[in-house]
């Protein structure tokens, strides 16, 4: 028997990046992307290569621009740190596990490295296989913690929350990382909320743009950790500006949230180096009347369009600049 284990893209709509930082956050998953892992019982145990593992390209500069982006590792190397996280995890709970062996592997439809969350895809839909596999449901509060250890503890990846947890919860979830909470039992509160009727999203991205995303969340911890007043204030302001999102979003005023998205991004570039080709993206968002910031770490940005014509309009204008613009599908 083939176990199958999917994780969707997701979206920061509003308090990204406040995650690793006490803040809050809305986010919301898109099914139109998705990483399949799939498991079966095997003589050996094995993981098959996929994406950024092979060592075949159309030719040198390819293989220079992966190098550059991936160094020398690919997604085995994700899942390899997630077998092991999950083998720890379980045996603390001093579960019994499956001793036969198994293969893994996986493919992902999930733009790279564009703030679309492609790896933490991987580790979700790794941790739910292995916990099929097992026998051993993992609840959703605990979940995001044990995905975020693998690319913060295991491979030395600055991460935050706010990925897994709306990989794992799927749909829309407000988030409040909340000091206490986070210090005092390892997770924040998690609520889902499901609009109506929904916000008109769109989602843009260039894989072109893309860059390893923990490079400009490193530079803010170091900011962070040493009290920077600008970042202390800055993380300050997106917990209330989500606070104001989710109360836009549940009585339907999206003029109201298309604003607080841009005010955002404002707030992101107090903070963090936006580099030229990214801004250019949410201002050719802008200059046909959406709000626009990041999903994630840059590469694509998401907002909200008003009508048809609109949405036309920026489709066409983002194409100008290469990008690809869809409608997410956030529930099923």
């Amino acid at each position: 028997m083939v176990i199958t284990a999917l994780a969707h893209a997701r979206a920061g709509l509003v308090g990204n990046p406040s995650d690793g930082y006490f803040g809050k956050t809305i986010s919301f998953i898109i099914r139109n992307f998705r990483v399949s892992v799939k498991l079966w019982e095997s003589p050996h145990f094995d993981i098959l290569p996929s994406q950024g593992d092979l060592a075949h390209h159309d030719s040198v500069e390819a293989f220079l621009r992966d190098q550059k982006l991936f160094g020398y590792y690919g997604g085995i190397r994700i899942m390899k740190a997630s077998v092991k996280r999950f083998y720890e995890f379980a045996r603390k709970r001093s579960h019994t596990l499956n001793p036969a062996n198994f293969t893994l592997s996986f493919e992902s439809t999930i733009p790279r490295l564009v703030g679309l969350s492609g790896s933490s895809g991987i580790i979700i839909a790794t941790l739910r296989a292995l916990s099929a596999f097992h026998q051993m449901p993992i609840a959703n509060h605990e979940m995001p913690g044990l995905a975020l250890s693998v690319e913060r503890d295991e491979l030395g990846i600055t991460a935050g929350l706010q990925d897994r947890v709306i990989q794992t919860y799927e749909g829309m979830v407000f988030m409040d990382f909340d000091k206490t909470l986070i210090e005092s039992r390892g997770y924040g509160v998690y609520e889902p909320i499901k609009p109506s009727p929904m916000p008109p999203l769109y989602v843009a991205f260039d894989p072109d743009r893309a860059e390893v995303s923990d490079v400009p969340h490193r530079n803010l911890k170091e900011l962070w950790n040493k009290g920077d007043p600008t970042v202390i204030a800055a993380i300050a302001e997106l917990r209330d500006l989500t606070d104001a999102g989710k109360a836009a979003l549940l009585c339907g005023d999206f003029k109201a949230l298309g604003k607080i998205v841009d005010a955002n991004y404002a707030i992101r570039q107090r903070i963090m180096n936006v580099a030229p080709e990214n801004h250019r993206m949410v201002e050719v968002a802008r200059s046909v009347g959406s709000s626009s910031h990041f999903c994630g770490s840059g590469g694509a940005v998401c907002g909200l369009f008003e009508g048809g014509d609109q949405y036309q309009k920026l489709v066409d204008a983002m194409a100008e600049i290469n990008c690809t613009v869809i409608r997410p599908v956030v529930f099923e």
